[in-house]
């Protein structure tokens, strides 16, 4: 009996991998995040248990521990559990905490890797996070939480003046809902204000959509959900159609 932590990826259900249509074609119980689309679960088996375990904004409801104790149960009751999660599971999917609660229960963990939107999102919008001799380097973050959030030890969560002054692409995940202030924190930490930005929401869906503008004017309007956050140099190029964009380039060359 094994419960398999699977990538659904970013949406579009061509971007699985062989091995999670593999496990969805048999497997017994599939419980799956919000924003899997339907019709990566469509190829689930007419016989599988299809538990839906998303997680609203603001939401109380399926709290991690609950999700946990679910995935514990389906485990120790049938041979194949597909635990199926959007993106990547260990990339701010709480992968890392089921699979160590599943091992605590005595229960096998199998990981099948999936394509993260924090690398596929800015792909489909043309957007290489990477690229010579203009950025040298990649960070990701979450702004799940409050930007202003603090640890234990009072040290700030996320070092937003680090972040400014690092030099890489920054792509932010879930962070919709606090755009602008993200914004502000990065110019209060160094960052110009002409940097550019793309905003990606339902990336690789049919109804994607890529905003360009600068970090200044991040935040300014609502942000739509699910929305991936580049910025950076790179977030002024579009190098499966037209190259630079001349507006974003002429503020930040």
């Amino acid at each position: 009996m094994t419960v398999h932590l699977v990538g659904a990826g970013p949406g579009d259900p061509d971007l699985l991998t062989m091995r999670a249509v593999s496990l969805l074609t048999r497997a017994d119980v599939i419980v799956h995040d919000r924003l899997v689309d339907a019709r990566v679960l469509a190829f689930a088996a007419p016989w599988a248990e299809i538990v839906d375990v998303g997680k609203t904004p603001g939401s109380c409801a399926n709290r991690q521990a609950d999700i946990n104790e679910l995935l514990v149960d389906r485990g120790r009751r049938f041979d194949t559990v597909v635990r199926l999660k959007g993106g990547d599971p260990f990339v701010f999917g709480r992968g890392g905490e089921e699979a160590e609660a599943l091992r605590a229960a005595g229960i096998d963990v199998a990981v099948v890797p999936g394509v993260s939107s924090a690398i596929a999102a800015p792909a489909a919008a043309g957007i290489p996070v990477t690229m010579r001799g203009v950025s040298s380097g990649v960070t990701i973050l979450t702004a799940h939480q409050d930007p202003d959030a603090v640890a234990a030890d009072g040290e700030p969560v996320i070092r937003w003046d680090a972040l400014a002054r690092a030099g890489t692409t920054l792509v932010v995940l879930m962070g919709a809902a606090r755009a602008r202030q993200i914004a502000e924190r990065l110019i209060a930490g160094g960052l110009a204000a002409t940097t550019p930005v793309a905003v990606i929401t339902s990336a690789t869906n049919a109804d994607q959509e890529v905003v360009r503008l600068t970090l200044a004017e991040l935040g300014i309007e609502a942000v739509r959900n699910p929305a991936t956050i580049v910025v950076g140099a790179v977030a002024a190029r579009d190098v499966v159609s037209d190259g630079e964009l001349t507006a974003l380039a002429e503020v930040h060359p």
